[in-house]
């Protein structure tokens, strides 16, 4: 397996209810390396850019209006098949069918409000890290 990096994204939901610091600590325990890391409250402009993918569909103004709700909390994680992992410590989309233990389980709501977003494939995953990081506040890598 490679070293790999990800995006992770603390929606506001997890960090209005202040579970932002167990979040990473779950991820730390998980074999994640936090690597980047930085508190924001994203604009409009900078919500609709990252989410652009989804302006056709029918939640994109939802989505953006949670997105820029109040603050986020947005890493770089590293370790081994990063992507793959983290997904799977995320758990699925909705928390009520997430599995047991998974961050959403633990700390989603509903679809909408499911305290966390991860990069979908490797690609992308240098394209969320770039939105959002300069190379020069992401820590250089291990592997």
């Amino acid at each position: 397996m490679a070293l790999e990096r990800t995006l992770c994204i603390v929606k506001p939901d997890a960090v209005e209810k202040n579970k932002a610091g167990h979040i990473l600590a779950k991820l730390e325990e998980s074999g994640f390396t936090v690597v980047a890391l930085k508190r924001t409250h994203l604009s409009r402009q900078v919500a609709e850019g990252f989410y652009a993918v989804h302006k056709a569909r029918p939640f994109f103004g939802e989505l953006v209006q949670f997105m820029t709700r109040s603050p986020v909390v947005i890493a770089v994680l590293e370790r081994d098949n990063a992507v793959v992992q983290y997904r799977g410590v995320m758990g699925a989309t909705d928390p009520a069918k997430a599995d047991a233990g998974t961050i959403r389980k633990l700390y989603g709501a509903n679809v909408g409000e499911n305290a966390v977003h991860g990069s979908d494939s490797l690609d992308n995953a240098k394209i969320e890290i770039a939105y959002f990081f300069a190379a020069s506040e992401v820590a250089p890598s291990a592997g």
